[in-house]
């Protein structure tokens, strides 16, 4: 059994992807022990703790409960932006420590009374970029994250997608001002059709990746998941061999390369299965839990 990657790669076989195993996370809690530290474990959101369809099962909040109460440093990692990520920190028993938001953009601390504080911020003059991306198709909705607010968007997306308030604001305004992220939206195309646009707009000074439906991030150069939880690492302390991080998506891909245990969901595209160190169960299976579990000091 094979399956193709939607941005673009060859097809991998699935059998062939090494499963999860306790054993698997061994390396990375003897790293934390003889560091006499605490690992740091990094998990994307969508996909990943939560189901397809915004679910989140009570194992999985239990299993990032034990990590916490054992001392292990649990940073949410997600494409984001901060309100949208503030509910899921809340389900989680998240209240203080490190989030990364925004694809890597913005990097925040949680903080008990529900709010946070930030602690940087990326950005980058996305106009470039965006009018690249609107010569090749000039029906994409284009909205830029505004920090803490929401976003200011040339139309509204479909129902919930942002998870966050939205602002309705011309093109010219959006891109007046250097931001974090881009989101570009095409709900009657296919992640195809943006992999194509992509390829053939050679977008240059930035960085990017495809969602599952017809959805590009846009977001500074050099700027990923992998770099702002790094910044995360090095201020715990944490060795770099103490690391794991569990993904599904392109946006996942650097951050499960970064970490030294990286694994993918089971529902994850061929392409991010291909440069994690394993793949665990299917998120409609809870995949992340035996994950949780088993990285327990």
């Amino acid at each position: 059994m094979s399956a193709a990657d939607p941005a673009g790669g060859s097809a991998i076989a699935w059998e062939d992807v090494p499963r999860f195993t306790a054993a698997a996370v061994e390396r990375v809690l003897a790293a934390a022990r003889e560091a006499d530290t605490a690992p740091l474990v990094a998990l994307d959101i969508d996909g990943t703790l939560l189901g397809h369809d915004g679910s989140l099962a009570p194992e999985v909040i239990d299993g990032v409960a034990r990590l916490r109460e054992a001392g292990v440093h649990v940073v949410l990692a997600t494409g984001r932006s901060v309100p949208a990520l503030l509910p899921v920190a809340h389900w989680l028993g998240l209240d203080s420590g490190y989030a990364v938001c925004s694809n890597g953009a913005v990097t925040i601390t949680l903080r008990r009374d529900g709010g946070y504080d930030l602690v940087s911020e990326v950005t980058f003059d996305a106009g470039p970029a965006v009018r690249a991306m609107l010569a090749e198709d000039p029906e994409v909705i284009v909205a830029v994250e505004d920090l803490g607010q929401g976003f200011k968007a040339t139309r509204h997306f479909p129902a919930g997608e942002l998870s966050a308030p939205t602002q309705l604001v011309d093109l010219e305004e959006l891109l007046a001002e250097p931001v974090s992220r881009v989101v570009l939206r095409a709900p009657t195309r296919t992640s195809d059709h943006f992999s194509e646009m992509v390829a053939r707009a050679g977008l240059h000074g930035v960085t990017y990746a495809v969602g599952w439906t017809a959805w590009l991030d846009l977001t500074p150069p050099g700027v990923s998941k992998a770099s702002a939880l790094d910044v995360v690492r090095e201020t715990y302390g944490v060795p770099a061999g103490a690391t794991l991080a569990a993904g599904d998506g392109q946006n996942d891909r650097e951050m499960l390369q970064w970490a030294a245990l990286g694994v993918a969901m089971g529902s994850a595209d061929a392409g991010t299965i291909a440069v994690a160190d394993v793949v665990t169960g299917h998120v409609d299976e809870n995949g992340v839990v035996p994950v949780l579990r088993a990285a327990l000091p």
